[in-house]
């Protein structure tokens, strides 16, 4: 495995974040919608109980976010921005995701990365994530205060780190990230 590759994987993949936050805030919905989302922002801004059975995490960084509004017309604007900020980060581990499983496809277990396949997996993922990006139903998650995107959020992160820990299995150290995954659950 090239230096270069490991490089370009980590500035192609935080560029792909970059995309994806930018989209998302441009698009963000600056007040409240009209299903549970309305629910969840006034739920995160008190730190209240919202309907069984709830979202304690989510409710919690709700509030964290709520925190940094100027004005109390901008609480619900900040929490959305905690949903675009879940799903781009959602993307990030798409993007590094897609790059680990191009790469176990296109490259035998001895083989020499050539430059083609190399933009073939960092294009691949590249296009990958992208469409993701702009799929209709995660653009709408993604742009107001509902729970899924933080869900897709955890869900790419542990498959991320589920993917890592095969890659580090035989290493000394390998079982670190089975680690990280149990205290993620």
């Amino acid at each position: 495995m090239d230096f270069n590759f490991n490089k370009l994987n980590k500035i192609l993949g935080w560029f792909t974040f970059a995309i994806a936050l930018t989209t998302y805030w441009l698009t963000l919905e600056p007040t409240v919608s009209f299903w549970d989302a309305g629910e969840y922002i006034v739920t995160s801004a008190n730190l209240a109980v919202g309907h069984p059975p709830g979202a304690p995490l989510y409710q919690m960084m709700g509030a964290f976010f709520a925190m940094f509004a100027t004005d109390v017309t901008h609480i619900a604007k900040m929490v959305n921005f905690m949903s675009a900020l879940a799903s781009a980060f959602t993307i990030l581990f798409l993007f590094w995701t897609i790059v680990i499983l191009t790469k176990q496809l296109l490259v035998k277990k001895d083989e020499v990365l050539t430059k083609a396949k190399e933009y073939a997996i960092l294009g691949s993922a590249f296009v990958g994530a992208l469409a993701f990006t702009f799929s209709d139903s995660f653009w709408f998650s993604a742009v107001e205060a509902e729970v899924y995107a933080m869900s897709l959020l955890f869900t790419s992160l542990l498959f991320w780190l589920g993917l890592r820990w095969v890659a580090d299995l035989d290493k000394p150290q390998g079982n670190r990230w089975l680690l990280l995954i149990s205290l993620v659950v």
